[in-house]
């Protein structure tokens, strides 16, 4: 009776270290890392709140988080998702990827809106809002062939003082103009021109004489897009 009683507090002792290395901290943690999930990183910080290790199991939920929810904007791959996924996440570790795609899909949308209306105006306002996007020297040759007009204002040996007269010209004419615009010099000239956006012919001379009549000089020229030059009429 003697020998039964020390066999089975043998085996309760045995069975009771069995159960505390398997439900011991380093154990857990191995077995999460292992998981590799969310509900097992969880479980961890659950049962041993007073691990080191915790900070590192919420790092890890983060990351797993970012992760998925990245996978899911990619999925739907639409402006809405993307955007989530930014303002869910805007450092995420996919951040710069989500801006990239948002932008693309912008783009898109807005150029395929221009073509659209086939405007002048449409493609200068596309290209007012994303200058270096793809299809912005589609949009230029666009409005080459629809408005091949500006009006000239003058030519400047200082880019400051052309960029003055240009900002003066704007605020002053911003009823008759859509925008007054510098030029950097091109081929062997050394000016910078000031000139108005592109419109037609008929536009740009109407825009002249009102320009004219207070007393701001200006000229009509047409875009020569073959040279890159121009040619006053």
């Amino acid at each position: 009776m003697k020998k039964t009683s020390l066999g089975f507090y043998a085996a309760c002792a045995l069975a009771a270290a069995a159960l505390a290395g398997c439900s011991s901290p380093n154990t857990a943690w191995n077995k999460a890392s292992s998981q590799n999930t969310v509900a097992a990183y969880r479980s961890f910080i659950q049962h041993y709140p007073s691990d080191p290790r915790v900070q590192q199991a919420r790092n890890r939920i983060d990351t797993l988080k970012d992760k998925h929810a990245w996978s899911a904007a990619r999925s739907a791959g639409t402006v809405q998702a993307y955007q989530q996924y930014l303002q869910q996440y805007p450092d995420g570790s996919h951040a710069a990827d989500a801006q990239s795609a948002l932008t693309k899909l912008k783009q898109g949308a807005a150029w395929q809106s221009a073509r659209s209306a086939g405007t002048v105006a449409a493609y200068q306002s596309f290209l007012k809002k994303y200058p270096d996007a793809p299809q912005a020297g589609q949009a230029r040759a666009k409005i080459d062939k629809l408005a091949p007009y500006q009006l000239l204002f003058g030519r400047y040996r200082s880019a400051a003082v052309a960029q003055t007269v240009a900002k003066r010209l704007k605020a002053k004419f911003a009823g008759v103009l859509a925008d007054v615009i510098v030029l950097a010099p091109a081929g062997k000239s050394k000016l910078s021109e000031v000139r108005s956006s592109q419109m037609s012919q008929s536009a740009a001379q109407a825009a002249c004489l009102k320009v004219r009549s207070a007393r701001q000089p200006c000229s009509v020229v047409k875009i020569r897009t073959s040279s890159g030059g121009l040619s006053t009429l």
